[in-house]
């Protein structure tokens, strides 16, 4: 089972997506925004090629935890993309995710251009690791320690 995780922006989605474990999130890739039909389009296909069941949408809250207009479009979108590709979609704090994005990208001294490119996807790597660790259970490594065999 896969789980995305979408930066939903005015321009873009970033999208990540977690290993079949569900520990780790990796970047996918960006979609440029340019209807609504076509951006369903575009995420169902990515859907399929990657075989998730489910979806984390970041919601981007005020800093005081409010909602704004962002996280009201953010919410009716959750619906739409809920119901068009038929996968439950669950809203995720998404503050500080492109911050924290960002900050990665410059310690890495990516160029200006390069950032621009994966900003959005990282971003949404954020938002899914953060929701896969909150929803890993106390102690799960993703594999049991009794199956472990040294000599294979």
């Amino acid at each position: 089972m896969r789980t995305f995780g979408l930066d939903y922006g005015t321009k873009t989605i970033g999208v990540a997506v977690s290993d079949g474990l569900g520990l780790t999130a990796q970047t996918v890739t960006t979609v440029r925004r340019t209807s609504l039909k076509a951006d369903l389009a575009e995420l169902s296909l990515l859907v399929k090629e990657y075989e998730v069941t489910r979806i984390v949408l970041g919601l981007p809250l005020n800093m005081n935890g409010s909602e704004g207009p962002r996280a009201e479009a953010s919410r009716k979108f959750a619906d739409v993309l809920g119901q068009s590709l038929g996968l439950p979609v669950e809203l995720w704090d998404e503050r500080l995710s492109t911050v924290a994005a960002q900050r990665t990208l410059l310690e890495a001294d990516v160029s200006r251009a390069k950032r621009r490119e994966v900003i959005d996807q990282l971003a949404a790597q954020f938002i899914l690791q953060g929701w896969l660790d909150a929803h890993r259970a106390p102690g799960d490594m993703g594999y049991d320690p009794d199956d472990y065999d040294p000599e294979a």
